[in-house]
């Protein structure tokens, strides 16, 4: 019988690298997310998130994998950060939720890239047009009116049946300044009373 065996890893906060790489081996790279998650599943995204050595090295390990495979497309490694360190987690060769943020978010968002890859297509910009924050919708759908109160915020409804744990939507706000998006984030998950911890 086959076996897997993995090391418990004491981590300080969970990031995400997304990157696309078109069928004629153009390379682009998003800047790095954070993510929180409660009871085991992504409940905020901050991106642009983390100091400019974590990107750096994020984007080393992205763009080797991508070259090495010959990869097209989306392609997303989460890492487990540890006293500084990068300990690869997980990879997602495909369109991620991390990334949803880069819809409003980013000059070309992670969809349009994807297909701009596989298509054979010139990949458009990853720079991010500010700090944004992703919040996803779990278990059901508050009232669109009380969400779209809050100024500058863009609601996705995927339009799935209520269901315990099921991801039925994201939100994301966008801000000039990663301190005035960390507070939006904060009053947003305490508004929907999600209690998860923030790093």
């Amino acid at each position: 019988m086959p076996l897997l065996y993995e090391e418990w890893v004491p981590f300080e906060c969970e990031v995400s690298i997304i990157g696309a790489r078109s069928v004629h081996g153009e390379i682009a790279v998003y800047p790095l997310c954070g993510n929180v998650h409660g009871a085991g599943v992504l409940r905020l995204t901050r991106a642009p998130y983390g100091p400019p050595r974590w990107q750096g090295r994020a984007r080393r390990y992205l763009e080797r994998v991508l070259t090495h495979f010959r990869y097209s497309g989306i392609l997303t490694i989460e890492f487990f950060v540890r006293r500084g360190r990068l300990i690869a987690n997980e990879m997602a060769p495909r369109v991620h939720n991390s990334g949803h943020w880069t819809i409003e978010g980013a000059t070309t968002s992670q969809f349009e890239n994807h297909l701009r890859a596989i298509l054979g297509l010139p990949l458009g910009s990853t720079r991010a047009r500010g700090f944004s924050a992703m919040v996803n919708l779990i278990g059901e759908m508050p009232p669109r009116r009380e969400l779209l109160a809050f100024p500058g915020l863009h609601l996705h409804d995927y339009g799935k049946q209520p269901r315990p744990g099921r991801k039925m939507g994201h939100c994301t706000v966008v801000e000039a300044s990663a301190a005035s998006r960390d507070a939006r984030a904060r009053a947003l998950l305490k508004d929907l009373r999600v209690d998860v911890r923030i790093p």
